[in-house]
Order: C-alpha cells, then sequence, then structure tokens
C-alpha cells in the first residue's frame, strides 16, 4: 500500500469517527431539550395576606330629607300668593293669604265677650267678699253667701271659656296667612288668587321639599348582612361604629361618582319578605342639590376590615360547573389546583378568605394551556440574567 493510500483511509477514518462522536452528542442532548421544551412557561405571582377594607355596592334610590305638604287650615278665598315656584323658601315665609275679614270680626267678638265676662267675674268677688264678711256677723243667710260663692265660679268658668275663644280666633286669624313649615325649595301652586280653600279639603295647595341634606336608601341581602354582623361578632372583621359607617356613591344616571360622602343612619329590623332584602339608610351633604329625590344610585357602604385575606386577580380565577371558583398555583414544578372561598369584588380583584397560603405561585395567564399535573416554568425564572460563571 502506497503511502498516499494510507493518508487517504487515515483521513476517512476520522471523518467517520468525528460524525459517529457528533451523533452520539446531539442524542445525548435531546432528552435535555425536549424537557425543556415540555415545560409550559407561565405568568405567576406570590400570594400574600393584607388587611382588606370591604367595601359593598348597593342598588338604592335617594329620598327627599323632608317633605311637606302644604293645606289651608281654614275656609276662604285665596287672595294673593306669595311665592315663586321652584325658589327656595325659608320656614315661616308667607306663602298665601286668605280673606281675613270674616276671621277678624269673629276675632273682635270674642275679645268683647270676653270683657264682659270679666266684668261679671269682678263684680262677683266683689260680693262674695261682701257676703263673706255679713255671713260671720248673721247678717245675711248662708244661703246668700252659698250663692255670691257660685256665681263667682260660674263668672270664673265663663271667662276661661271666652279666653279659650280669642285663642281660637287669634288661631284662625294666624291661618289666614299659609306659612312654610320646613325651609326647602317649593313646587308649583294648585291654586291662584281667588280661588276657594277649604280646611278639610284633600287638594294641596303646593309641596316643599327640603334637598340638603338629603336620605340614599340601599337595599342589601338578608343572608348578606347576617353574614357580616356575625364575622364583627367573632371577630374576623373589624366593624366601624354605626355612627361612623363611611358611604360613597355612584349615580347611574351620569355614570359619576358623587363628590360627598355620606354616613349610614340606620338599616331596617326586618327583611323584605318579596325580595328578601333588608334596606339601610345613608345621609349625604347635597348643597348644590345635585341629588334630587327618585334618582337611582349605586351606594358603597364599608363593612369593615378583613384582617389576613388575600386579593386573587379575577383573570387568575376559573369556576367549575357547579359554580365553585378554584385557581392554580405551581408545587414542585407542575400544576396543582386549589378551590378558594370569595369573599367579595374589590375592583379587579376577588378578595379571598381561604384556599391559598402565603407564598403560593398563583398562575396569571395560560390557563387553557396548562391542566394539573401539567409541567411548568414560571418566565420570570426563565428570562432571569444569567451570572457568568
Amino acid at each position: 500500500m502506497s503511502v498516499n493510500s494510507v493518508v487517504k483511509l487515515s483521513t476517512v477514518t476520522f471523518l467517520a469517527l468525528s460524525l459517529i462522536s457528533c451523533g452520539d452528542s446531539d442524542n445525548a442532548k435531546k432528552p435535555m431539550v425536549a424537557a425543556k421544551a415540555k415545560a409550559m412557561p407561565v405568568e405567576t405571582m406570590i400570594i400574600k395576606t393584607e388587611r382588606i377594607k370591604l367595601v359593598e355596592d348597593m342598588p338604592g334610590r335617594t329620598i327627599a330629607f323632608r317633605k311637606t305638604e302644604v293645606r289651608p287650615q281654614v275656609d276662604g278665598i285665596i287672595q294673593k300668593r306669595m311665592f315663586e315656584e321652584g325658589a327656595y323658601v325659608q320656614e315661616g315665609d308667607p306663602l298665601y293669604t286668605i280673606d281675613s275679614g270674616v276671621y277678624q270680626a269673629t276675632l273682635d267678638a270674642t275679645k268683647a265677650d270676653l270683657a264682659r265676662v270679666q266684668a261679671t267675674l269682678s263684680q262677683a268677688v266683689k260680693t262674695m267678699n261682701r257676703y263673706k264678711l255679713l255671713v260671720k256677723r248673721q247678717a245675711v243667710s248662708q244661703q246668700k253667701y252659698d250663692d255670691a260663692v257660685s256665681e263667682l265660679a260660674q263668672a270664673k268658668a265663663a271667662v276661661a271659656a271666652a279666653r279659650a275663644q280669642v285663642d281660637q280666633a287669634e288661631i284662625n286669624m294666624e291661618h289666614t296667612i299659609v306659612k312654610a313649615r320646613i325651609s326647602g325649595q317649593i313646587g308649583s301652586s294648585a291654586v291662584n288668587e281667588g280661588s276657594l280653600v277649604t280646611a278639610s279639603q284633600t287638594t294641596l295647595l303646593t309641596t316643599i321639599t327640603q334637598l340638603d341634606p338629603i336620605y340614599v336608601d340601599v337595599t342589601q341581602a338578608g343572608g348578606r348582612l347576617l353574614k357580616i354582623k356575625h364575622a364583627i361578632k367573632s371577630g374576623v372583621l373589624q366593624g366601624a361604629a354605626p355612627d361612623k359607617v363611611e358611604v360613597s356613591l355612584l349615580i347611574d344616571a351620569t355614570g359619576t361618582d358623587y363628590a360627598h360622602k355620606g354616613t349610614l343612619k340606620f338599616s331596617d329590623v326586618s327583611v323584605n319578605e318579596t325580595t328578601g332584602t333588608v334596606r339601610l339608610r345613608a345621609i349625604f351633604p347635597n348643597p348644590n342639590r345635585d341629588l334630587l329625590p327618585g334618582m337611582f344610585v349605586h351606594g358603597r357602604v364599608y363593612q369593615g376590615e378583613l384582617e389576613n385575606a388575600f386579593l386573587v386577580p379575577q383573570k387568575a380565577t376559573m369556576r367549575r360547573p357547579d359554580g365553585s371558583a378554584f385557581v392554580y398555583v405551581i408545587e414542585n414544578g407542575k400544576v396543582s389546583s386549589k378551590e378558594i372561598k370569595i369573599e367579595q369584588a374589590s375592583g379587579q380583584n376577588w378578595v379571598v378568605t381561604s384556599g391559598v397560603k402565603v407564598g403560593d405561585a398563583l398562575i396569571l395567564d395560560g390557563l387553557q394551556r396548562v391542566g394539573p399535573g401539567s409541567d411548568v416554568v414560571d418566565q420570570a425564572t426563565l428570562s432571569a440574567p444569567k451570572t457568568a460563571k
């Protein structure tokens, strides 16, 4: 064999060995690459406990703080209307005047009758005092003295009755001027000058509505209210004093938050049999008259502060056909399903009281691509910078 043949044979042999070596190396790396490809990258967050304010959204409606129906208290003809419809009136402002001629005459007559019986009383007092001295001297009979005492008593009663008549006449005179009983915004007038009104009529003259402050009645499920009370009693929920429960408001008509905060006043002592709800009443300042009676609103009522609760993003939560909620967490590189107990919503999160624990790696996305037992890896781990060796 020539030297050239030996060189060629050696070269071929070396190349063959090199190819075999490369093939073995590639075959060794394939399981590692496959293992890495099998683990699904997911985004996670680490669960931690928080002190959370429970604020419940409740539908409701605005109610006037006070509303009074203006009616006449005496009969007569309306002489003058003394207000502008829709204006703001103060308590005691005159609204209507009713013809007072008849009532003035009655008042004068009762005063005259009072003066007459007062004169009679004065004479009866003098007669009784005179007979009192004479009866001691036996100058008059005991019967005369007893008659004088009786006449004095009758005169006193007549004066009292006449004075009552005067008081009644004065009251009727006062009622010929119809006044505002409360401060507020007055409505339209149902009568004009010259209209005949009576004390017993069912037709209103007008109405006055006080808008500042204003009530807001919201409704809460009876079972939910009972649960809140039990949580406060057991110490799980730290509730505020009843007169310091803060309420905020969302106006349905505009979709905007009301500028002022309100305070809870009371809750009903009974549950509505039809709806199963309990009415809660809050009071709000309304200086600009932005809230009008009858508006639909949503009240956000502060329920208390929950200790050691978890905020779980709603996008990380799934539900089973029976309605129970669950989440996926990473345990030892694999997906694990955990059923959670949701207290209520808080923005884009659920307030969760059980089912997860501090330190759990909660899976936030890719939930449709994984299931219990799937191999996963946190994206943050994959994207972390590698340290130099």
